[in-house]
């Protein structure tokens, strides 16, 4: 078995967004489907800056499972962990592309990437790889939530051990076990992640310098405090980095979470100090956020830096 450098664990499906901007999905009379799933974007997001990633997920037995598959592979990352269920259907997904616009999730009675159990890890890969990425919305659901604590476990806090902490709280019956089980992974974690809302869940603080710190009592390494449009906070022990946003013409927002935590894992590993990394976390995220699409649209390194040297995201799509 090839040890992949970077595993990440959870949501994948298919996106579906309307070709009509500022339309609402009733209105709406074209659509295009998408790889989707934050684990998905955020493995597609470091295989286009060039790094060996592999995901963990589940898919169904049908048509979308099939298209995932072949998506992911053709946008650089390994399904040889991906499992087959033939007992429930691929997710689908559908947004509008407006301000703030909301999710709707087909993911009913379950999907198949909480049904992923203890014996579908890949113990090597998972004690081996040098980025580990799961998030929060892996720990809603029993086999899931069990399997993922077992893989934290395999891994003894090893770095790097990233929680991304997605909270999406239709798929939590109680915010309260939420919290519980969260607090449990940031034991087995050295590197978290999460928007002021996240971090309220993680650690009841969403003032970012408190979260932040909240979150390195935990043992936490790295803490990063996403801030929307006020950029990012990022603190280590000793040091602390505040990285504004690059400007952008947000077409959709879906997908910049997901291109901030490619370009994490990238920085990472190529060793760049902190706030070179949150630099190129926040142009991602804003390069991504404007174009329509999220999985195919997360950039290049050479995007990234051109980006940044500009001083806006715009620079991209202005020569497209």
């Amino acid at each position: 078995m090839v040890v992949h450098d970077v595993l990440t664990v959870g949501r994948s499906g298919v996106d579906v967004y309307p070709l009509q901007v500022n339309t609402p999905l009733n209105e709406v009379k074209t659509f295009q489907k998408f790889l989707g799933g934050s684990p998905m974007n955020v493995a597609v997001a470091a295989a286009r800056l060039g790094e060996d990633v592999a995901i963990l997920t589940g898919v169904g037995d049908d048509p979308f499972g099939k298209y995932v598959r072949d998506e992911m592979r053709r946008l650089g990352v390994s399904d040889e962990f991906v499992i087959t269920d033939s007992n429930l259907n691929t997710p689908v997904t559908f947004c509008e592309l407006v301000a703030e616009a909301p999710f709707f999730f087909y993911r009913e009675p379950s999907a198949p990437d909480l049904q992923i159990k203890v014996s579908d890890l890949p113990e090597e890969t998972v004690k081996n790889c040098k980025v580990f990425w799961f998030s929060g919305t892996g720990l809603c659901e029993d086999p899931s939530y069990t399997t993922h604590v077992e893989a934290l476990k395999m891994r003894g806090r090893k770095s790097y051990t990233i929680f991304d902490m997605d909270w999406r709280p239709m798929f939590w019956a109680d915010p309260e076990e939420a919290k519980k089980r969260y607090a449990q992974c940031l034991e087995l974690t050295d590197v978290a992640v999460g928007n002021r809302a996240e971090c309220e869940i993680a650690v009841g603080e969403k003032e970012p310098d408190r979260a932040a710190d909240a979150l390195l009592e935990r043992g936490v390494k790295i803490a990063i405090v996403k801030q929307g449009s006020e950029g990012a906070l990022a603190k280590t022990a000793d040091e602390r980095a505040v990285v504004p946003v690059l400007p952008a013409t947000v077409i959709n927002g879906s997908g910049s979470g997901d291109a901030f935590g490619g370009s994490l894992i990238h920085g990472l590993l190529q060793g760049w100090g902190l706030e070179k990394i949150i630099q190129g976390c926040n142009a991602a995220g804003g390069i991504v956020a404007s174009r329509l699409e999220c999985s195919t649209a997360m950039p290049t390194e050479a995007e990234i830096w051109k980006a940044i040297n500009a001083g806006t995201c715009d620079v991209l799509n202005q020569e497209a």
